[in-house]
C-alpha cells in the first residue's frame, strides 16, 4: 500500500524539476526584454525632456507591434515539443525553420508598412510637435531591427520546445549588456543623439537574433533537418499563429480600453492606473514563466502519447500557479509601503492606487490559474478555443469598463472589472481542460 504514494510523491517531484528547470531561466529571460527599453530611457533620458518624450512614443509603437507577433513563439514551442515527444528531432528543427521563416517574412512586411508611415504613427500616438521628430527618427531606424526581434521570438520558441530555457536566458543577458554598451557609445561618444540609441538596439537585436540562428542551425545539422524555405510548413505556421494573435489582440484591446477609461477619470487616476498596470506586469512575467515551462511540457507529453502524463502535470502546474500567485500576492500587501513612494510623492496618486494595489494581491491566485492554464493549452495546441474563449472575455470586460465612468468607482472599480476579466478567463480555461479535450496525443494535432 506505501508503493502508489511513493510512487506519486516521486512523480510530483519529477514534475517539480522540470517546472522549475524551465521556468527559472524562463522568467529571467523575460525580465531582461524591458531592460532594453529601460537602459534606453536612462541613457537618452540625459539628452533633453523631448528625446525621451518621442522614445516614449516610438518604444509604445514597437512594443505593440512585437507583442502582436508573440504567437511565433507560442506556437512554435508546441509545434516543435510535439515532435520531440514523438522522438523526432529533425522534424522539430524542420519545424522551428519553418516558423523562422514565417518570423523573417512578417518582418520584412513591417518594414514595409512602418517606414513609409512612421510620421503618421507617430502622430496617432498624440507625440508633441517637440517630440514627434525624435519619435519618428527612433521608430524609422528601430524598425530595421523588428526582422531580428521575430526571428528572436520564433527562434526563442524552438529553444524552448526543445526543452532549453538557459540559451534565451543567457542570450537576452548578452543582448541586454550589449545594448547599453552600444547606447553609451553611439549617442554619446559619436554624438549620434536618440538615432545612436535607435542603432545601438538594432545591432544588439541583430546580434541575439545572429546567436539563435547559429544554435538552430547547428542543431538542425547535427539532426539533418533542411534550412531551405518550405511553403507549406510556413503557410502551417501561420495558420496555427493565427488563433493566437486573436487571442493577442483581444488581450491587448482589454488593456487599451481599461487605460482609455482610466485617462477619463482624470489625471490622478490615470497616473496611479499607469503604476498599478506596470506592477501587474511585472507579476505577469513570474507567472508567465510557469506557462512557458507548461508549454513546452504539455507538448512533450503529448508528443509522446502520454495523456496521463500531460493531465497529472497539468494539475501540477495549476498548484504552482496558486502557491506562486499567493506568494505574489501577500507580496505586494507587505511591500505596499514601500512601493508606491517610488513612483510618486503625490497623495492623491497614492490613494487612487492603494485600494487597486490591494485588488491586484488578492487578484493574484486567479493569475497564476490562468497564466498557467493558457500555457498549458498553448502547449496542446489549443489555439482556436484560446481566441474563441479571449473574444468572450472581451465582450464581457468591454461594457462593465465602459460603464465605470457613469456608475462612479474611479479606479478601484476598473481593477475590480480586471479581476472580473481574470475570472472569466480562469473559468473558460478550467471548463476546458475539465473537458480534456484539449488532450490530443501525437506528433502533430
Amino acid at each position: 500500500m506505501t508503493q502508489a504514494p511513493a510512487r506519486f510523491g516521486t512523480i510530483r517531484r519529477q514534475h517539480d524539476r522540470e517546472i522549475v528547470a524551465l521556468a527559472v531561466p524562463a522568467f529571467g529571460a523575460l525580465v531582461a526584454e524591458p531592460l532594453f527599453v529601460m537602459a534606453d530611457s536612462a541613457i537618452v533620458g540625459h539628452l533633453g525632456t523631448a528625446q525621451l518624450a518621442g522614445l516614449g512614443v516610438a518604444s509604445a509603437l514597437l512594443t505593440t507591434a512585437v507583442s502582436v507577433f508573440v504567437f511565433l513563439a507560442y506556437a512554435t514551442t508546441a509545434a516543435v515539443a510535439r515532435r520531440v515527444g514523438a522522438g523526432d528531432p529533425q522534424a522539430a528543427i524542420r519545424q522551428g525553420m519553418d516558423g523562422i521563416w514565417l518570423a523573417l517574412l512578417l518582418g520584412a512586411a513591417v518594414i514595409a508598412l512602418v517606414l513609409p508611415t512612421a510620421p503618421f504613427l507617430v502622430d496617432l500616438f498624440g507625440a508633441s510637435t517637440t517630440a514627434a521628430p525624435y519619435a519618428t527618427t527612433y521608430l524609422r531606424i528601430s524598425a530595421l531591427g523588428i526582422p531580428a526581434m521575430l526571428v528572436v521570438l520564433a527562434a526563442t520558441g524552438v529553444l524552448r520546445g526543445l526543452q532549453d530555457t538557459r540559451t534565451p536566458l543567457y542570450v537576452a543577458i548578452a543582448g541586454f549588456v550589449a545594448n547599453a554598451a552600444l547606447n553609451v557609445g553611439l549617442v554619446y561618444g559619436a554624438g549620434l543623439g536618440i538615432a545612436g540609441s535607435a542603432w545601438g538596439t538594432v545591432i544588439a537585436q541583430c546580434g541575439m537574433a545572429a546567436v539563435y540562428l547559429a544554435v538552430v542551425v547547428r542543431g538542425a545539422r547535427r539532426h539533418g533537418a533542411s534550412l531551405r524555405p518550405d511553403a507549406a510548413g510556413i503557410r502551417a505556421s501561420a495558420q496555427a499563429g493565427v488563433p493566437l494573435l486573436v487571442r493577442t489582440l483581444s488581450l491587448r484591446a482589454i488593456l487599451m480600453i481599461a487605460t482609455a477609461v482610466a485617462a477619463r477619470l482624470g489625471d490622478a487616476d490615470i497616473a496611479a492606473h499607469q503604476i498599478i498596470l506596470s506592477l501587474w506586469s511585472l507579476l505577469a512575467f513570474a507567472l508567465d514563466a510557469i506557462a512557458i515551462a507548461g508549454q513546452a511540457i504539455i507538448g512533450r507529453y503529448l508528443g509522446a502519447g502520454d495523456s496521463e502524463g500531460a493531465r497529472a502535470v497539468c494539475r501540477r502546474m495549476v498548484e504552482w500557479g496558486v502557491a506562486v500567485g499567493i506568494g505574489l500576492g501577500v507580496l505586494v500587501v507587505v511591500a505596499r509601503p514601500a512601493f508606491l513612494p517610488l513612483f510618486t510623492g503625490d497623495s492623491a496618486v497614492k490613494d487612487a492606487a492603494l485600494p487597486a494595489l490591494i485588488i491586484v494581491a488578492v487578484s493574484q491566485p486567479i493569475c497564476g490559474v490562468v497564466f498557467v492554464l493558457d500555457g498549458v493549452l498553448m502547449g496542446a495546441g489549443d489555439g482556436p478555443y484560446l481566441a474563441w474563449a479571449m473574444l468572450l472575455t472581451l465582450a464581457v470586460f468591454t461594457p462593465v469598463a465602459l460603464l465605470v465612468p457613469v456608475l462612479g468607482g474611479g479606479l478601484t472599480a476598473i481593477w475590480a472589472a480586471m479581476t472580473l476579466m481574470m475570472t472569466v478567463r480562469m473559468l473558460t480555461l478550467w471548463l476546458r481542460s475539465r473537458s480534456g479535450r484539449w488532450v490530443v496525443t501525437g506528433a502533430t494535432r
